[in-house]
């Protein structure tokens, strides 16, 4: 009795249902974060503090060659030439961090500028990997653009930080 009510309801929701056509058009939207390539106009609109050194830390840093380097890969890096980390081989990035690493000037060397370096490390290799994996989308590879460059300014404001507290003459009573 309830049954043939149901059925002929079920029937006309299923027809109802299948009358619907889909949009030809669906097929062809092409998402544009799927493009791995990486412009400067990307990178501008990026939002993190970008601290540069101080003129005393610039003098005491001036004979730290490995930090030179990294300094011209973050202007690369900047104008969206990602080229260095698309290599064979991980010699240019081992070579560039020893450098990093075995040159840290005395004045601006401590625990917390080499905790600084260790996590530049860790997103230099992150923007690496990011850079080579061809299933990296454009919204990844900008993000991890940018943790990259946060981590440098970070490591220029704890220079700047050591820098400046080591320059502080305080008068002991």
């Amino acid at each position: 009795m309830y049954i043939k009510p149901l059925f002929i309801f079920s029937f006309l929701i299923l027809f109802y249902s299948c009358k619907k056509t889909q949009d030809p058009n669906l097929g062809n939207i092409v998402d544009d974060n799927t493009s791995g390539e990486i412009t400067k106009k990307d990178l501008t609109d990026l939002d993190f503090i970008e601290f540069a050194l101080d003129s005393k830390t610039e003098k005491l840093v001036t004979d730290w060659q490995g930090y030179f380097e990294l300094q011209n890969l973050i202007t690369n890096v900047k104008n969206g030439d990602l080229s260095f980390f698309n290599n064979e081989n991980n010699d240019e990035i081992k070579v560039l961090l020893e450098d990093l690493k075995s040159g840290v000037p005395l004045d601006v060397k401590s625990s917390s500028t080499s905790a600084r370096i260790l996590a530049l490390e860790t997103k230099l290799y992150k923007l690496e990997s990011l850079s080579t994996i061809e299933t990296t989308n454009k919204k990844e590879l900008v993000n991890g653009i940018k943790e990259f460059l946060a981590s440098f300014s970070n490591l220029n404001f704890q220079m700047n930080k050591k820098v400046e507290k080591d320059s502080r003459e305080i008068i002991k009573p």
